[in-house]
């Protein structure tokens, strides 16, 4: 089932799903796997561009070659800009903390105060993919077998992936929309839909 605010279609699976990340068990697996770099917007290729200096320090040396020979960004097979790979394998931009944890050095970057801007949204954001439809946009929950630990987390917890993503939900679209989903779940409530 879809439901719209403005020009955004919303699949209620964002508030019957559940979800909270669980990183011991997955150690981050997003950031190595998949076939593509993190989408990004050309707006984010010139701010990674213009932090890149200061994000390097906190990057892997595998990931700092693949960013010299190929830039920050790659265009994908859906012609949109994405994170440079490691050996067409991890983002370039990951590192591994001491319990072998995938990490993004651009959020370490963000945390030592180094840069102000966080991680591309579609990091953030995920588990929801944002993508163009005609004029506006669809935000849909994406199911991976390797976030199972973060599904049975959420569900333990009772957190819907729209709670869980608060933060970055209001980043990309504001305490508006935020509050119309808050809104839209109570009615879903109501509605004996959730």
């Amino acid at each position: 089932m879809l439901v719209a605010i403005e020009d955004k279609l919303i699949s209620t699976e964002i508030f019957t799903k559940k979800f909270v990340c669980d990183l011991n068990a997955c150690k981050g697996a997003c950031c190595v796997e998949g076939d593509n770099g993190a989408p990004l917007t050309f707006e984010e290729v010139d701010i990674l561009e213009d932090i890149y200096e200061d994000v390097k320090p906190f990057m892997r040396p595998e990931g700092i070659a693949a960013v010299e020979k190929d830039g920050v960004f790659y265009m994908d097979p859906f012609n949109s800009p994405a994170t440079t790979l490691v050996n067409d394998a991890e983002c370039a931009f990951v590192y591994f903390d001491e319990k072998g944890i995938t990490k993004c050095s651009i959020e370490q970057a963000y945390l030592a105060g180094k840069v102000d801007w966080k991680k591309p949204v579609s990091c953030h954001l995920y588990p929801i993919r944002v993508s163009k439809v005609g004029d506006g946009l669809a935000l849909n929950y994406e199911e991976w077998h390797i976030c199972k630990p973060a599904c049975s987390c959420g569900e333990s917890l009772n957190v819907p992936v729209y709670r869980f993503l608060k933060e970055p939900l209001i980043r990309a679209f504001g305490d508006e929309f935020y509050a119309e989903l808050e809104t839209i779940e109570t009615e879903l409530k109501n509605q004996s839909l959730l």
